[in-house]
């Protein structure tokens, strides 16, 4: 059974469809003890990261989500459910995160970037089809070819403070994380869910590593 963790902000369904579709077992839950009992777990979201933070403490998931990680259960964050992992983010203003990764979560910026002296510049959010460049061999990317297409909606990226944590990076103006994997743990700035065969294909990745008795 995987649990994607409801705490008021994200695209949970189309998530917990993705699963149904590949024949995994999925619920949709923000009870302590589902998403404890689940051999997987997904955090999603879309939105502001001060709001989602604030969910998490109302609803009583931080808790949870570092037992479950703790516990060594796959673990997948999702665009948002990946940048609240890290220690904090200059969303607004600088506000902590889970602190589960040693990083930040900052706002594209810079010269490529759109400005009133660079009208033609690189939007902001960062929104469409971009490109995986593989860092690193990660479970969660197996059968995932370098270059892989897939899609993000986002203005803000993850910094892990050690890079090994970094399975890929995307191009946006600046080269950024855009995956993780380490032990259990994985999360993807991009939409699996919503990047047709190859998302699929990840999202059966980490299906398959939930334990079958689950």
């Amino acid at each position: 059974m995987i649990t994607v963790i409801d705490y008021g902000m994200g695209n949970l369904r189309s998530v917990e469809k993705a699963f149904e579709k590949l024949g995994h077992e999925a619920i949709v839950s923000r009870v302590p003890g589902a998403i404890l009992a689940a051999g997987g777990v997904v955090l999603p979201g879309v939105g502001a990261f001060r709001q989602a933070v604030h969910n998490l403490h109302a609803f009583s998931l931080v808790s949870v989500i570092r037992e479950c990680i703790g516990l060594g259960k796959p673990f997948l964050g999702i665009c948002l459910g990946m940048q609240l992992l890290f220690e904090e983010s200059e969303e607004f203003e600088t506000t902590p995160g889970l602190g589960i990764i040693p990083g930040r979560v900052v706002k594209f910026s810079g010269p490529a970037f759109g400005s009133e002296t660079n009208p033609s510049g690189l939007k902001i959010p960062h929104m469409g089809w971009n490109r995986l460049h593989k860092v690193q061999q990660a479970p969660l990317l197996e059968g995932v070819p370098e270059g892989a297409m897939m899609y993000f909606v986002h203005s803000y990226y993850a910094v892990p403070r050690d890079p090994s944590w970094i399975a890929t990076t995307t191009d946006h103006g600046v080269e950024f994380c855009s995956s993780i994997c380490r032990d259990n743990l994985s999360a993807m700035q991009c939409h699996p869910e919503k990047s047709g065969s190859v998302g699929l294909r990840i999202l059966k990745n980490f299906a398959d590593s939930v334990p079958s008795w689950n």
